[in-house]
């Protein structure tokens, strides 16, 4: 088991293109961060603004990495193990939630402009949020790859899915509640805002729950089940 999990981890972030797609997040997240600096007000300029739309904003591409490596499983299924490789994800999820606080601590300390009179209120729990954030955005990916086969399809479906439910109950005023306890992004509004409460811990291990341990147990089941006519 440790060597399958040393395996699924060097997969991660082990190719040329998977390098490149991790500094590309990372670059993305960094020009956010300067153009935000410099176009917001005063007030906005603090690390929870800054965090929710960096971190949100690398949270999109961060599917992709859990993606490729259940693409990896399924040309070597006896090669490679379901729980390792939904795990390996982790890692490059933890490295863009980690570098992505860095970039905006940076900015936010480095700027010349004029800033928020409290704009490190609640960094602490804003950091941990952030690469909590990634972790479930990882696990969406390994998810809806287990269950759909194409990439580029799973891909989208990280979008459209999460984000047309979010809308969906958004648009019902009786299910607005619903949101945080139901999409990831109405878990990581709070989140990367760090006001949160016992609540809002438990509406995160909800999400956590369905997004992140239902979805890909549903996918692995789902793959053993089309593997075993094969076999």
């Amino acid at each position: 088991m440790d060597g399958t999990i040393r395996g699924a981890l060097r997969r991660a972030i082990g190719t040329r293109a998977r390098r490149w797609l991790l500094a590309g997040t990372l670059l993305a997240g960094l020009l956010a961060a300067v153009a935000l600096t410099a176009a917001a007000a005063p007030a906005d300029r603090t690390f929870a603004e800054l965090s929710g739309t960096v971190q949100s904003l690398m949270s999109v591409l961060t599917p992709l990495f859990g993606i490729l490596l259940v693409r990896d499983l399924r040309r070597a299924p006896d090669a490679a193990r379901i729980i390792p490789t939904v795990l390996a994800v982790g890692l490059p999820a933890a490295v863009i939630g980690v570098v992505g606080v860095l970039i905006c601590a940076a900015t936010l300390a480095l700027t010349p402009a004029d800033i928020a009179d409290e704009p490190w209120r609640h960094s602490g729990t804003i950091a941990v949020g952030s690469v909590l954030v990634q972790i479930v955005a990882g696990l969406v990916g390994t998810g809806l790859g287990l269950l759909l086969r194409s990439p580029v399809v799973a891909f989208l479906a990280t979008i459209v899915l999460p984000l047309g439910l979010f809308a969906l109950l958004g648009a019902v005023d009786a299910l607005r509640p619903a949101q945080a306890w139901l999409t990831p992004f109405g878990s990581v509004r709070n989140l990367l805002s760090g006001d949160m409460s016992v609540l809002r811990w438990v509406q995160w291990l909800c999400v956590l729950l369905i997004w992140g341990v239902g979805l890909n147990a549903a996918g692995a089941a789902l793959l053993k089940r089309r593997q075993q006519p094969a076999r």
